[in-house]
């Protein structure tokens, strides 16, 4: 298959998807779930007015991976 025929079918960012996803696939069950992870888009928007931007507002809000440890004394 030459470059050309398989850009007639899909683009390269399709490619690229399909590709990370059977890798994903074929990874054990806890390598595949931290990779799941790192796949997921945090996406936020900003309100703007007059030039200035105002308060980023996260669509969905990550999760806090490390949680702030009280410090024993």
């Amino acid at each position: 298959m030459s470059s050309a025929t398989w850009r007639n079918v899909f683009t390269y960012n399709k490619y690229a998807q399909i590709a990370a996803r059977a890798l994903r696939q074929s990874l054990k069950e806890n390598e595949r779930v931290a990779a799941e992870k790192r796949g997921v888009t945090i996406l936020r928007y900003q309100q703007w007015e007059n030039g200035q931007g105002g308060q980023q507002v996260y669509l969905n809000p990550p999760e806090e991976t490390n949680p702030k440890k009280s410090a024993a004394v």
